[in-house]
């Protein structure tokens, strides 16, 4: 199924908060709400306000900031907590029960026909109050199929906007996702949300093969922070998509993920990984003489994500044995050194030589060049 029309769930705030290193403080979460909502993702997901008073107010104070992106709270399934949800002011309520016989026995202890009747009570309560809402299976992927599908199609029928499937664990591979989204798209009529993890780091391809089968909506956090090893990357989506059209996530204000990327990693207190999507260091370096060579006269060559549209700039790496001839002449051209093909390829071969023996640098790089500018005029001058 074709890729057109989606939405990006973005819960930083909720998932996010539940990141090892997280401890936001109310003002870091309307920083980064505010960023969110410039990037222009179209939901905010945060923590339940019944994890603790601080987050009943931070709930209240995201729901409260006027944003474009609609505010959602995640919260169990159950009246109490439905309330507390209400009271908040968000836009919409995303509610969850387990329904893997693990879950089912280790966790809340409910079976099949008990998680319907509550799930009808609460989706009423709800709907009637006027407040958007989506179901979701929790380790949907550990779950008995049939026992699930009999739920989507239940609370689909109760008007639901969103149903939820969630890879909890990570354990689901992209054609199991495939497959359980398409067969749940063949049930209901509803949008349907995929929350994906990524133990196993198929978080990206399983977020991407969802939205192939029929998903309308995906769940990021900013870096893909989260429980363990979190969830499904904002940058990491939007590269995916980028790279299949670039046109599916023009609707998104693409600079903006590095300003997001590095707000997150200074509060959080991680690094931002050398080979992350868009903003990692490495990310639009080039190295090998046979790319820079090509990427030199063509971009395209070897660079799927064109780095200009994220708002950076891509780096040519000569200072090594691999460097090119290529690559050495357009240093030489950026520094306004007149030199010959011929004396571009010494000053190459120098290069190459010094790097075997020692790590080398630009400076080391620029002094040949240079040299070689001394040895004309020495030449001259003769």
């Amino acid at each position: 199924m074709p890729i057109d029309q989606f939405s990006i769930i973005e819960s930083t705030l909720r998932e996010g908060e539940q990141f090892v290193g997280a401890n936001f403080t109310t003002e870091q979460k309307v920083q980064i709400a505010q960023a969110l909502d410039a990037f222009g993702v179209e939901y905010i997901e945060v923590t339940s306000p019944v994890a603790s008073p601080q987050s009943m107010h931070d709930c209240r104070t995201i729901a409260g900031l006027g944003l474009k992106a609609k505010v959602l709270t995640h919260v169990r399934c159950t009246l109490s907590d439905a309330e507390a949800a209400i009271a908040t002011g968000v836009d919409g309520i995303d509610l969850l029960i387990g329904t893997s016989s693990m879950l089912r026995e280790f966790s809340h202890g409910m079976d099949i026909p008990t998680i319907l009747e509550r799930a009808r009570d609460v989706i009423a309560h709800i709907l009637d109050r006027g407040f958007e809402v989506r179901f979701s299976t929790e380790d949907s992927f550990r779950s008995n199929l049939d026992d699930i599908l009999t739920i989507y199609e239940a609370v689909a029928d109760l008007g639901v906007n969103r149903v939820g499937i969630a890879d909890t664990v990570g354990v689901a591979t992209p054609l199991q996702v495939y497959d359980l989204v398409r067969r749940v798209r063949e049930r209901v009529s509803c949008d349907i949300e995929f929350h994906g993890h990524n133990d196993s780091g198929c978080a990206i391809a399983n977020a991407y093969c969802a939205l192939e089968a029929g998903a309308t909506h995906v769940d990021t956090s900013i870096l893909g922070i989260g429980e363990r090893n979190g969830i499904a990357p904002l940058g990491g989506l939007v590269a995916r998509l980028y790279a299949l059209d670039r046109n599916l996530v023009t609707k998104y204000n693409l600079p903006l993920i590095r300003e997001l990327d590095d707000m997150v990693a200074a509060i959080v207190g991680v690094d931002i990984p050398f080979n992350n999507y868009i903003t990692g260091i490495t990310a639009f370096t080039h190295k090998a003489g046979i790319h820079a060579k090509a990427v030199l006269n063509n971009p395209e060559t070897y660079e799927i994500l064109a780095p200009q549209d994220f708002g950076l700039t891509r780096y040519i790496s000569i200072a090594h044995r691999l460097t090119g001839w290529n690559a050495i002449k357009a240093r030489a051209e950026q520094l306004g050194l007149a030199l010959s093909d011929a004396e571009v390829r010494e000053a190459t071969a120098h290069i190459k030589a010094l790097a075997d023996e020692k790590p080398i640098g630009l400076d080391d790089v620029d002094a040949v060049l240079r040299s070689k500018i001394h040895e004309q005029g020495e030449e001259e001058y003769v």
